[in-house]
């Protein structure tokens, strides 16, 4: 029996007895137990090598861990890793790009087996079998400890005041973003929109050098013409740029902050047939220039509607990269809200007053363990408002969240204190208004009324249901109009029958409430 993912607690205890032959447990997220009874004739597998991050790690407190297995009496100890090799890349020694010596202090799945039959070898004939390999580990996490970066002073040299959690009220925010002139639903989208066979040949060939990057902008400007000029045609009230720039919503961050590396062949799961590419999240995080502000701005000056800025939140970039495993995930999240913080800064100068902070991991990344939870809550949602809380008030934060149910987390969801949160809700027919409506959710939402993970085209008739149901369960003033998730995987096709369709129903519902109002 296999136990991966978290210590175990009490339930060891249970598990000891129950009748089977061997129980693996997590020793990287767990500590070795103090005392374990009815494990006569059972073996134990410790799972010291970490499965679920891409660090080389302490060799010689793991072989320790399994040392101090074997006094808790059963009949046979075993190495292995603590989760499945599927959270990690194949082999390092394909990341011929990478900086030699950030790659001394990784392992990937080919590199953790290694470590488990080195471990299994000091077991079986002791630990001065394996001293050279314990003592080569041992280099590299000093090395690493002490590498230029990885420790920043100026990153660290910025103490966060209370104060830069916190915006002014709600109550006044909403009123400054009345000059935004906005429509009752407003209609947007959530960022994305298709990557074209065209969009991906593009930038395959300015990554090999085919094509000048002078030349590669102004294809992407064009993309931008055209997305823009298609929201205006459809009737959307606060636009995107479309984000064709972006190979992945947290990658294309990482390459442009201090303290990440990005692999060429790091490709893991992410769900059912799609694969990702993490980033490594290696060092101090810093932003040592403008991200998103030219497209943003030229997005803008192409229409007198708002048009997004578009940012993944410190969540989001935590969960889906491997991060350090050096200090607590609430510090790493903090340096990367702070870099997010200065874009937010130069998107306000450059005229963009609405601004989008996608977390969608907010809910993915909350703990099993209920005793565990709050404290992922904390420091989440202040990494949030730390990015946010230097807005000024009449700028309007947007944050997105999916692939979860969130009735769990509503209040941390209100927490954020976002002015508008868009939320999946078109598959669960939106069950989740009700969740919203209980809790008392009194900012701005947006429950999806398109099932962007489909190629179905929703009917007029269907969306026009699923606001309504919406309009009879929140307040109008706080409602929004938009799909569950970005469409960078549709087709242009789908994509404008949808948004057409959108806007029907949306017209249809707006006739109505004017009447009713």
């Amino acid at each position: 029996m296999a136990a991966p993912y978290a210590a175990l607690g009490t339930t060891l205890d249970v598990l000891a007895t129950a009748p089977v032959e061997a129980i693996g447990i997590d020793l990287v997220r767990g500590e070795v137990p103090a005392a374990l009874p009815a494990l006569e004739g059972k073996t134990l597998v410790g799972g010291v090598i970490d499965g679920h991050n891409i660090w080389r790690g302490d060799l010689d407190a793991a072989f320790a861990k399994l040392e101090a297995l074997r006094d808790l009496g059963a009949s046979h100890i075993s190495a292995s890793t603590s989760t499945s090799l599927l959270h990690v890349p194949h082999d390092v020694d394909d990341e011929t790009a990478l900086d030699p010596r950030l790659v001394s202090w990784l392992a990937f799945a080919d590199q953790k087996v290694g470590q488990v039959v080195t471990l299994a070898e000091g077991l079986a004939q002791g630990r001065d079998a394996i001293t050279d390999a314990l003592d080569a580990a041992s280099a590299a996490l000093a090395d690493r400890h002490d590498a230029p970066g990885v420790r920043d002073g100026a990153v660290r040299g910025h103490e966060v005041a209370e104060a830069e959690f916190l915006r002014v009220s709600y109550a006044e925010r909403e009123s400054a973003q009345q000059a935004l002139n906005l429509p009752a639903l407003p209609l947007t989208t959530i960022g994305s929109f298709p990557q074209t066979g065209d969009i991906r040949r593009a930038r395959a060939q300015f990554l090999r050098g085919e094509l000048p990057a002078d030349d590669y902008d102004d294809f992407l400007r064009r993309e931008i013409d055209q997305v823009v000029a298609l929201q205006e045609e459809l009737g959307l009230d606060v636009l995107v740029h479309g984000e064709p720039e972006r190979n992945d919503m947290v990658q294309y961050f990482a390459e442009h902050l201090d303290g990440f590396a990005v692999t060429q062949h790091g490709w893991v799961q992410s769900y059912g047939s799609r694969a990702t590419r993490p980033s490594i999240l290696w060092g101090d995080v810093s932003r040592p220039a403008p991200i998103t502000v030219s497209w943003a701005s030229y997005a803008q000056s192409l229409s007198a509607k708002p048009v997004k800025g578009m940012l993944t939140g410190p969540v989001t970039i935590l969960a889906w990269s491997f991060v350090r495993d050096d200090q607590p995930l609430g510090e790493t999240a903090n340096q990367v809200a702070l870099a997010l913080r200065d874009e937010i800064t130069d998107l306000e100068a450059a005229g963009i007053a609405i601004i989008q902070v996608d977390e969608p991991a907010l809910r993915e990344l909350l703990p099993l363990k209920a005793a565990d939870q709050a404290d992922y809550l904390d420091w989440s949602v202040r990494s949030f408002r730390l990015a946010t809380g230097g807005a000024a008030a009449g700028t309007q934060i947007h944050t997105h969240l999916c692939y979860s149910e969130f009735g769990v987390v509503i209040d941390a969801i209100r927490a954020l204190d976002a002015d508008v949160t868009s939320i999946e809700a078109a598959r669960s027919r939106m069950e989740v208004v009700a969740d919203i409506a209980r809790f008392g959710f009194d900012h701005g939402v947006g429950p999806g009324v398109y099932d962007i993970h489909s190629p179905r085209v929703p009917s007029v008739e269907e969306i026009e249901a699923l606001l309504r149901r919406a309009v009879d369960e929140l307040p109008l003033r706080q409602l929004w109009v938009n799909p569950d998730c970005g469409l960078k995987t549709r087709a242009y096709e789908e994509t404008v029958e949808s948004l057409r369709n959108i806007v029907e129903a949306t017209r249809r519902v707006r006739e109505d409430v004017a009447v009713t109002v």
